[in-house]
């Protein structure tokens, strides 16, 4: 196996799938500790610093002028709003919940590019599979919010906002991965995602330093950040990186699938987060419609469409 040519980027991906789908139960233990703001500050500073200072020390070029704003302000929309909405998210929703609305995200990213001069218009079998994707989400927050054991008109309205605040922060992120993609840039794709990191650290610290969220500073909520920092942010889009280099987009955005089974998975393992027989179904009919837009996709690809319209995502 090891002799395998694409070992390597198969490795890459299989870290891609289990760190990324550990980050929603990371941030869910970090924010007994700290806030969204927070959290968002000190993960993504020492991520992004520290990814920079290694691109520095290896000599590789890093973006200056126009180029660095625009690729920070880039970050901002894909990470800040992004996994900063995640992060609110998950103040009232169960991380596995949350990993499961975001499984939209694929749709976003076919939307907004259809949107494009330039971009690749919307074909029928793609709207198909996002209608079939949207069945399974609408079902999946009908049965959670409305038919749940327990539910009262407090808890609707937190799924309902969760759910809203999950979907603008995807919509963030797949602009935020769209224009970046299509920048025109010298620097290197990991390069590029440290200054995003870097840049959305900084601009939440700023937040921190002017609100003073609450932080407490306890082993379990310094291991998380750490974690998140380490394995959400370093090793994570370092391996994302490396594989979509390696690997055919199709193959390389399968994480795309595993990342919300072990969301799911550690949540109940850890939290004894609901999930059942529905939740299932739910997932089936949201990855379905996933598989027929990526479907589409890799045949317009084949046709000489842009080889990154499939995926944009910089990890959580």
């Amino acid at each position: 196996m090891r002799n395998h040519p694409q070992f390597k980027a198969y490795l890459a991906l299989a870290c891609v799938c289990i760190f990324w789908g550990t980050t929603y139960l990371g941030i869910r233990v970090a924010l007994e500790s700290f806030s969204p703001v927070a959290l968002m500050a000190i993960r993504y500073t020492i991520s992004g610093g520290v990814m920079l200072i290694v691109a520095r020390a290896m000599g590789v070029h890093l973006p200056h002028g126009r180029e660095l704003w625009q690729t920070a302000l880039y970050g901002v929309f894909a990470l800040g709003i992004g996994t900063g909405t995640l992060s609110w998210a998950e103040l009232t929703i169960p991380s596995g919940l949350a990993a499961l609305f975001c499984t939209t995200s694929p749709f976003w990213m076919v939307g907004i590019e259809s949107l494009r001069h330039e971009g690749e218009p919307l074909h029928a079998p793609t709207i198909l599979g996002m209608l079939v994707g949207l069945g399974g989400v609408l079902f999946l927050v009908a049965r959670t919010a409305f038919t749940s054991s327990g539910s009262t008109p407090g808890t609707t309205t937190a799924m309902v906002t969760a759910f809203t605040l999950l979907q603008l922060g995807l919509g963030a992120w797949a602009l935020g991965s769209i224009l970046q993609r299509k920048q025109a840039s010298r620097a290197h794709p990991f390069v590029s995602g440290a200054v995003q990191q870097l840049a959305t650290g900084l601009l939440f610290l700023i937040a921190t330093l002017v609100f003073h969220p609450r932080m407490t500073w306890s082993p379990r909520g310094i291991g998380a950040v750490a974690y998140l920092a380490m394995f959400g942010g370093i090793v994570g889009y370092s391996a994302f990186v490396y594989s979509m280099a390696n690997l055919p987009i199709a193959i390389a955005s399968l994480y795309n699938y595993v990342n919300p089974l072990v969301a799911v998975a550690l949540g109940w393992l850890f939290f004894r987060e609901p999930f059942g027989v529905r939740e299932c179904m739910a997932m089936a009919m949201i990855f379905i419609g996933v598989a027929i837009v990526k479907r589409q996709s890799v045949a317009v690809q084949k046709l000489g469409a842009d080889r990154a319209a499939e995926s944009g995502q910089y990890g959580e």
